[in-house]
């Protein structure tokens, strides 16, 4: 009898609760129809309810969060003594209850959308401007009141919360692997922000996969994901570089993968 081939498995699972902040590894991690739960329930806005990304605020990437370990399980739900605690270097540790808050916040964008969300209150908002250092708000999506599709040409019914395009970003380590061995300063996994980390492929060989099942579960590749400047951004220090960018230009870029195409610019692919 032939041994059963080795497939690839999910080595590692993230979620990043507010956007731009540092994510939590998690071994498991309960489904919502917009991703797994939690992962960008929260978002920074400016003065102009604009999202706070680490395109524009690297300080973000020092931003720690946590969740009670309970909050990862099926059907949990928040009670008056339950927490996100955000963390960051000079700061002191600021809890955002997870029972929903009362007041709202209007003119919230997140690229092209653009809604009303809830607003944590007075000490969010004192925090993040203070580490900011520009007045800031700290809002949560009000999926009761809001929704936001994702683009309908590649995944027609399907919405997220805050996050950039999809639900879920997955990304192999065979992949992270072979750009290492390109640069001369090696790059973890968290430059590139994914939600499912997998191994055991060959590199890139997720950029073909049409439909991924994870043991009862089946998600759907539909899209490469654009290349942004955050991995650039050392997550450890908020320094930005030109790599791992420039090193990925020259064999990850939409006109290297289909140099055919119109209108592929300089996007280049995780």
């Amino acid at each position: 009898m032939a041994e059963k081939e080795n497939l690839p498995k999910v080595k590692s699972i993230f979620v990043y609760p507010i956007k731009s902040c540092r994510g939590i590894s998690l071994s498991h991690a309960p489904l919502a129809s917009t991703g797994f739960r939690w992962d960008r329930q929260w978002l920074v806005v400016n003065s102009k309810g604009r999202a706070c990304t680490q395109r524009v605020d690297p300080k973000l990437a020092l931003v720690e969060v946590e969740l009670p370990n309970d909050a990862f399980l099926v059907g949990w739900k928040p009670n008056k003594s339950s927490y996100l605690v955000i963390r960051a270097p000079g700061m002191d540790e600021l809890k955002v209850s997870l029972c929903r808050p009362p007041q709202t916040c209007d003119g919230v964008s997140v690229w092209e959308w653009s809604g009303s969300a809830l607003d944590e209150g007075e000490d969010a908002s004192k925090w993040f401007t203070n580490y900011l250092g520009k007045p800031s708000r700290l809002v949560r999506f009000n999926e009761e009141s809001e929704m936001r599709p994702v683009d309908p040409t590649y995944a027609p019914g399907f919405r997220v919360l805050f996050s950039d395009g999809y639900p879920f970003l997955l990304v192999s380590q065979e992949s992270l692997d072979s750009l290492n061995e390109l640069l001369e300063e090696p790059v973890p996994i968290n430059r590139f922000r994914p939600n499912i980390l997998v191994e055991g492929c060959e590199p890139f060989s997720e950029d073909l996969w049409k439909e991924v099942k994870i043991e009862n579960l089946t998600f759907h590749g539909v899209k490469l994901c654009a290349r942004c400047k955050i991995p650039t951004i050392n997550q450890e220090n908020a320094v930005s570089a030109s790599e791992p960018t420039k090193t990925l230009m020259k064999f990850r870029s939409g006109k290297m993968l289909h140099p055919s195409r119109k209108g592929q610019g300089q996007e280049m692919k995780r």
